[in-house]
């Protein structure tokens, strides 16, 4: 665009077509197409007389959980099939203000519960790497817009890695916050202290630039940080040497893809021939933390999914009679089998005498995590894992297995149970063309170092 070449209408148009054209992907649920080109009209003229915005020539996609005003938003569920939503997330605001296009809300697994983006109520998405795969979940519909050149950015939300894990198998940069950087005004709640928007594209400049406007306090959200944000998308050519731990616990797992491993070693040993101090450390809490997420997220979804009740909004089982009946009638054909097996398994480790063996034990669990990851983090900069232990897996292998699915979360889980932030960068691709990422995380608040080293490592291993 500052080059003359193109101009936002045409940008515009490209991605419609793109769209258009790969629509047996399933990607998008909704595309604001005349919304999108008259926006992109008027931030052109405002291009032209030097007035746009700081995001003006981004087209962007949002995940089906975070609203946007007088737009639909269903969390991929049938409860909220065709329900529009009364205000716009903060998050989504933001970017409005500084002149995005917003081209379509994108599918994910049903109320972002999910590790594939096969739990959506409108259909599976499909890898537009292979068709015959996954793209990863939650924010599926998020990366694979993001890889398929759909859009130039998407925004998805992190609750266990729904961010960084499809980032991973989709071949983009996906970042989760730290907890309390981004306010989750106007995001779905699945489990509320866990979850954290966070932007996929394919450069660091553009995650930078967005993760700048959109972070920062926000009086919607009393669990924000008042910390001030850098400005980011200035921060990106330092390249100081860095301090790198690596966790052996998953390098030496028996369940890491043998490709996965030997490129993740590659990346290590080229690192040290750099002058980077790069250690092994361990992490004996490793077998705890796909049980710790997975009994905190429950406990919380349960409560929070207590709101879809077919009585105040969403879905209503026309048959039901009664209040009882139209609650477990509602709630019983409006909800995914998936949603409703955490639903169960959240009331389970809340109810009395359950409560201090899994929901109380499991607080202590993150704490140690926490307390671990955080001394870990006193010592070196960065540390350093695969994102996913594969690359993108066929459709249907795990859909029986719900053991296997949550598995497929073992390393994205530990940034958000110590509330850190992470990365994951698209560094590694097997023998057979498909990607994976390699995954970075610092300390909390630290984004501005961790998007400077993903900018130097995208650089020393992707511009090449």
């Amino acid at each position: 665009m500052k080059e003359g070449s193109t101009t936002l209408p045409e940008l515009v148009e490209g991605y419609l077509a793109a769209i258009a054209k790969h629509s047996d992907l399933n990607i998008f649920l909704e595309v604001f197409e005349e919304e999108s080109r008259s926006r992109a009209i008027a931030i052109q003229a405002k291009w032209e007389n030097g007035s746009a915005g700081r995001l003006a020539g981004m087209v962007i996609a949002i995940k089906d959980n975070i609203c946007f005003k007088g737009h639909h938003v269903s969390g991929s569920s049938r409860i909220l099939e065709g329900f529009k939503s009364l205000y716009s997330s903060t998050a989504v605001q933001r970017l409005l203000d500084e002149d995005a296009v917003i081209i379509g809300r994108v599918n994910c697994d049903e109320f972002a519960m999910g590790s594939s983006n096969e739990n959506s109520a409108f259909g599976l998405v499909r890898n537009p790497l292979d068709p015959k795969r996954v793209p990863g979940g939650s924010s599926g519909g998020s990366a694979a817009a993001v890889a398929a050149n759909m859009c130039l950015a998407a925004l998805g939300s992190d609750t266990g890695g729904s961010v960084r894990q499809p980032a991973s198998l989709c071949g983009v940069i996906g970042i989760k916050p730290t907890y309390g950087r981004i306010s989750r005004h106007g995001l779905l709640a699945y489990a509320s202290s866990f979850d954290q928007i966070g932007p996929l594209a394919h450069s660091i400049a553009d995650i930078a630039l967005i993760l700048e406007i959109i972070s920062g306090r926000d009086e919607f959200d009393s669990t924000l940080s008042e910390k001030p944000v850098p400005a980011y998308s200035t921060l990106l050519n330092d390249r100081p040497k860095m301090k790198i731990g690596y966790i052996k616990d998953c390098i030496e797992n028996k369940g890491l893809n043998d490709e996965v491993r030997a490129r993740t070693l590659e990346i290590i040993e080229s690192l040290r021939n750099d002058g980077h101090e790069v250690s092994p450390v361990e992490f004996p809490l490793l077998d705890y933390l796909v049980p710790t997420y997975y009994v905190l997220t429950t406990a919380e979804a349960s409560s929070n999914l207590a709101r879809y009740d077919g009585m105040h909004f969403g879905f209503r089982d026309p048959e039901a009679v009664g209040i009882e009946n139209t609650y477990s009638k509602s709630r019983s054909k409006g909800f995914g089998k998936e949603v409703k097996r955490r639903i169960m398994l959240g009331t389970f480790v809340l109810s009395a005498g359950y409560y201090d063996a899994y929901y109380g034990r499991a607080q202590k669990v993150r704490r140690m995590i926490r307390n671990r990851t955080i001394e870990l983090l006193n010592d070196f900069d960065f540390l350093l894992t695969p994102t996913t232990t594969n690359s993108a897996f066929e459709i249907g292998r795990n859909s029986n297995d719900p053991i296997a699915m949550y598995l497929e979360d073992i390393y994205t889980v530990q940034a958000p149970l110590a509330g850190i932030p992470a990365i994951s960068l698209p560094l590694g691709k097997k023998s057979d063309g498909m990607p994976f990422g390699i995954q970075l995380m610092g300390s909390a608040f630290a984004e501005d170092k961790l998007l400077a080293a993903s900018a130097a490592l995208m650089e020393k291993f992707v511009s090449k």
